[in-house]
């Protein structure tokens, strides 16, 4: 329009209105990467709202890149603590299993107190011991767990133990629990006779009485599950003799060392039953332990519990050796004497206490070692 007809001052004038258009854009442009645009107070305070909305939205962006990160990371926890769970149930039920085809004591069952003799006697004690050493191996088990050093252990002990081979370390811990268990075996109530525990226990009769009361507690729970019987009779003489047994086994310093802290200690201590494997081994073991002396005191003739003296020569008619086969000290080597017979060794340590019933005698089973040894770390 500005050149038909042509018109040189309007041309000129809209030249000039191209050119402030294009300055004006340029001055708009420079404000703008300088931030200085002139913009209004709501216009600037809103900018800053956006501003500040965005910086919310980047940390909630990373707040949430985190806590996704957590949560997949709880669910791995989760997950592995549901294979624990598993594990331990799995765990539980092999116990179970072990304990129960260790040594079934339904061939006790049809047992009668008219027929009972010393033969019955020396068949439970064998599985006794085999209740016995399922916990021990359990407790062992837990101590490497629990990154304990075995031989310190076992040289507090036994501080003069002399052993062919690392795994007789065993059998120490076998003596120890079962010199803890043992304990009191020739009282009728598992206790000496001035035992405070005694006194809120009922006197024992004698001779046929004293027997059939023994035996009556000997059928009354040799098919029951010791963790049910404990749970609902917590006042009875195995309850207590259970949680005697317990707490003086296994120390406040041991148990918070196995299971880092004492939640079971304070259990049994309350009259509880914890449902750990350890606690159900030990239950076992001690349901068993019980149970034999039960059986002691259903008998007419007098039983009795022994140790041998350690350093000791070995006597066939009072010991037998736990592992003969292997104590062949410094390449001794024995054909056809009995290796336990040899002037050499001497008893180490008592591992099984021996019985006397009447004029029977139950071997007490003993750990040799050499006579001149020097104590070694095992």
């Amino acid at each position: 329009m500005a050149q038909n007809p042509y018109n040189n001052d309007a041309i000129q004038v809209a030249d000039q209105a191209v050119v402030d258009e294009l300055q004006t854009i340029s001055e708009l442009k420079r404000s703008f990467l300088r931030k200085e645009l002139r913009l209004s107070p709501q216009v600037t305070l809103m900018l800053a709202e956006i501003q500040e909305q965005q910086g919310l939205m980047k940390t909630y962006e990373i707040t949430i890149k985190k806590l996704e990160a957590e949560v997949d990371l709880k669910d791995s926890d989760i997950t592995s603590l549901k294979n624990q769970l598993d594990d331990c149930i799995a765990l539980n039920k092999s116990l179970e299993k072990k304990l129960n085809s260790s040594g079934s004591l339904s061939m006790f069952d049809a047992l009668r107190l008219t027929k009972l003799n010393v033969t019955h006697f020396i068949q439970f004690l064998h599985h006794t011991l085999r209740s016995i050493r399922s916990f021990v191996k359990l407790m062992i088990r837990d101590m490497e767990s629990a990154h304990w050093d075995l031989d310190a252990a076992v040289k507090f002990i036994e501080p003069d133990a002399v052993f062919t081979k690392q795994s007789h370390r065993f059998f120490v811990f076998e003596s120890f629990v079962c010199i803890t268990m043992f304990e009191g075996f020739n009282f009728p109530h598992f206790s000496p006779s001035d035992h405070p525990q005694q006194q809120q226990q009922e006197p024992v009769p004698l001779d046929k009485q004293r027997n059939r009361l023994f035996f009556d507690k000997f059928k009354k729970l040799t098919n029951a599950n010791p963790r049910h019987f404990l749970s609902h009779n917590p006042n009875s003489s195995f309850a207590m003799f259970t949680r005697s047994k317990y707490l003086q086994l296994v120390h406040a310093k041991m148990e918070c060392s196995l299971f880092g802290n004492l939640n079971q200690r304070k259990l049994v201590n309350s009259g509880g039953v914890p449902d750990s494997a350890f606690f159900l081994a030990f239950s076992e073991m001690a349901k068993r332990v019980w149970l034999l002396h039960c059986l002691a005191f259903s008998l007419d003739e007098e039983v009795t519990i022994f140790q041998v003296r350690k350093k000791g020569r070995f006597s066939e008619v009072y010991m037998e050796c736990v592992a003969d086969e292997s104590l062949l000290f410094s390449g001794e080597i024995s054909s056809g004497i009995d290796v336990c017979a040899s002037r050499a060794l001497r008893v180490g340590f008592t591992v099984v206490p021996g019985f006397k019933i009447g004029e029977t005698v139950i071997q007490s089973q003993v750990y040799m070692s050499p006579a001149t040894a020097t104590p070694a770390s095992g």
